[in-house]
């Protein structure tokens, strides 16, 4: 409820305590305690429940913040890797994590219980804490505001898939049904300790070079030993697909100690959106163009897309998300015409978070959708006519947003397909999905290695339903989490089933 007025309308609660939940649980910013004592006065004033119906309360369980904001380091560091550790000092009066979140909290009552003047010093804080933000070098960058201004329909499409197919093709040279992974391979210990010495500063920049490109060679030379017809250079400098981002766009900071739980028992230190988005430097250029000069075979570039890197952050509350969508989607368009111009022919910019940010509001999906669709065509639509876009959507309800998954206009799309062995097939039917599609053929998330004649099933299966000529064989995910005595006879069995397939059609 916002006011007496509307907490009058409902008698019944009369005789109940009302838990008011004005402090948002789900973001890490601090609150305007000014405004949220006066919407709590408006509860219990004259035609409200009464000041001793109210009480204080989050707007929903702290899980989903980081502990403690006086954990984290704030300073500026000029040793390199160590200087990603620490934040800047202006965001500490802007966060409040959970303990500071309790502390609100406790403010609100005591202002609510006593009244303004006991809390004066609190409220002044706040307020100037809130009003400091708005001001701030970096949250709005006069470029990128104009160059988002300056947009047109143009900048969010392409040309016909027809053409885009037949011209990629003719450079790429790929065979029926091609053979291709997710991005990332298994991240053995060696690779983790190599990237954690190198942020804490113990390993030089050129030490740490040379060890991720040690690991992309040894990627890479597996990939043609098991006869794989897209490369990927196994992503082994990532410490996670939206933190890697986040610590080179200006306008997101990273902590040390923000750890929230993810699933299970995976935890993620969601960076922090609080700035216009500006990429001042290619992000990934350099570890593509190696992984192309250990190869004659198509190397894919890796990115994460706008939707994701979102949903995966805590994001600034003044701004329509849809406008921070488009400041990232930007940036990667940037990063995307760099890597074509290294010679990098297929780029793949990730979505899996695409259906988790659907509202569960009806009346909110199709706003939703058409922002969301449109930051991911805003970063795929500057590249040529020969250069291949893909996408990749993880676990999730497809059939919801399948119109969506249509409307992306990625060349291929590859999904989750194994553990539903191929149900997304008729809804792509049902759409008239007719670009590249590659259904998962075996689980990831799963350390049993699938056998060939399971693979070659499940590929049957897409190719009754699906033109032979735009299906792709790639297992459902990314192979980070698991361990290469599984993945590389998984991968084996997937390209010996392609090949199976191939030689009935």
């Amino acid at each position: 409820m916002s006011d007496g007025a509307a907490a009058a309308a409902y008698p019944g609660l009369a005789t109940k305590t009302v838990v008011a939940g004005v402090i948002d649980g789900h973001n890490v910013w601090r609150a305007d305690l000014d405004a949220k004592l006066t919407t709590l006065e408006g509860l219990v004033g004259p035609q409200g429940l009464g000041a001793g119906a109210v009480a204080v309360g989050t707007s929903t369980s702290l899980l989903h913040v980081p502990h403690d904001a006086d954990d984290e380091q704030w300073g500026n560091d000029s040793t390199p890797g160590a200087a990603r550790r620490k934040l800047d000092p202006r965001l500490r009066e802007w966060l409040a994590f959970a303990n500071q979140k309790v502390g609100e909290v406790a403010t609100l009552a005591r202002g609510l219980a006593s009244g303004r003047d006991a809390v004066a010093d609190e409220l002044r804080a706040s307020s100037d804490a809130v009003a400091s933000r708005v001001t701030a070098e970096g949250v709005r960058v006069p470029e990128v505001r104009e160059r988002l201004a300056s947009l047109t329909a143009g900048d969010f499409t392409r040309g016909a898939y027809a053409e885009r197919a037949a011209a990629q093709q003719a450079a790429l040279g790929l065979p029926l049904l091609p053979t291709t992974t997710i991005g990332s391979f298994p991240q053995t210990p060696e690779i983790r300790r190599a990237r954690a010495q190198h942020a804490r500063g113990a390993l030089p920049e050129a030490e740490y070079t040379s060890a991720m490109q040690a690991e992309i060679r040894r990627v890479v030379e597996l990939q043609e030993q098991i006869g794989l017809d897209v490369l990927v250079h196994g992503e082994p400098e990532r410490n996670d697909m939206v933190q890697y981002f986040a610590e080179l766009l200006d306008g997101f900071a990273t902590t040390a100690n923000g750890w929230v739980q993810s699933y299970g028992s995976r935890c993620v230190r969601p960076p922090i959106l609080w700035g216009d988005v500006v990429r001042s430097a290619p992000m990934t250029v350099d570890w593509s163009s190696y992984t192309a000069s250990l190869t004659s075979k198509p190397v894919k570039g890796m990115l994460t897309g706008p939707v994701t890197i979102l949903a995966w952050s805590f994001v600034r509350d003044d701004q329509p998300l849809g406008d921070s969508a488009n400041q990232v989607g930007l940036a990667l368009r940037d990063e995307l015409a760099d890597l074509e111009a290294a010679g990098i022919g297929i780029i793949q910019v990730d979505e899996p978070a695409l259906r988790e940010l659907l509202p569960l509001r009806a009346a909110d999906q199709p706003a939703y959708l058409d922002w969301s669709v449109g930051s991911f065509r805003l970063a795929t639509s500057g590249v040529r006519t020969e250069t291949q876009v893909h996408t990749h959507l993880c676990y999730s309800e497809f059939g919801e947003v399948i119109g969506a998954i249509d409307a992306l206009d990625a060349d291929v799309t590859s999904v989750e397909a194994a553990r539903s062995r191929m149900e997304i097939v008729p809804e792509l039917e049902a759409v008239g999905f007719a670009r590249g599609i590659g259904p998962g053929v075996y689980d990831i998330h799963s350390p049993r290695v699938p056998s060939v004649e399971e693979a070659t099933e499940l590929l049957e299966l897409a190719v009754k339903s699906i033109d032979p000529h735009v299906v792709w064989a790639n297992p459902d995910c990314g192979l980070k989490t698991r361990r290469y005595a599984e993945t590389v006879p998984s991968l084996e069995n997937l390209v010996s089933a392609t090949k199976a397939v191939r030689a009935t059609l």
